[in-house]
């Protein structure tokens, strides 16, 4: 595979890693606002979960907020891998940019 069709690779690889970067931190912050929902809402009123296409009632509120935060907890790592990766794909397609550059001018 020459330099130009490795580059068309990766952009398209980056392209896709910033969707799924995006994918995450929408993912991340409405998990983020749903916590803090949980944390506020008052102990006399019920607290519902979606669970498949039904709604029910929640009795176990610290078992639910314990689940809640462990999600949460993995997809900031998962996030956190992706932006490395994101990082590492720009570092090559810089790279492959150079190298092409350096081709043209000689």
């Amino acid at each position: 595979m020459d330099n130009i069709e490795q580059l068309q690779v990766v952009v398209k690889e980056v392209q896709a890693a910033r969707q799924q970067l995006a994918n995450l931190r929408a993912q991340v912050l409405e998990l983020e606002t749903t916590v803090e929902s949980v944390k506020n809402q008052p102990e006399d009123l019920a607290l519902h979960q979606q669970m498949g296409g039904v709604m029910v009632e929640v009795h176990d509120r610290p078992g639910l907020l314990k689940d809640l935060e462990e999600t949460l907890v993995s997809l900031k790592e998962h996030l956190e891998r992706f932006t490395d990766r994101e990082a590492e794909l720009l570092s090559t397609y810089n790279q492959l940019k150079q190298m092409l550059a350096g081709t043209e001018n000689a």
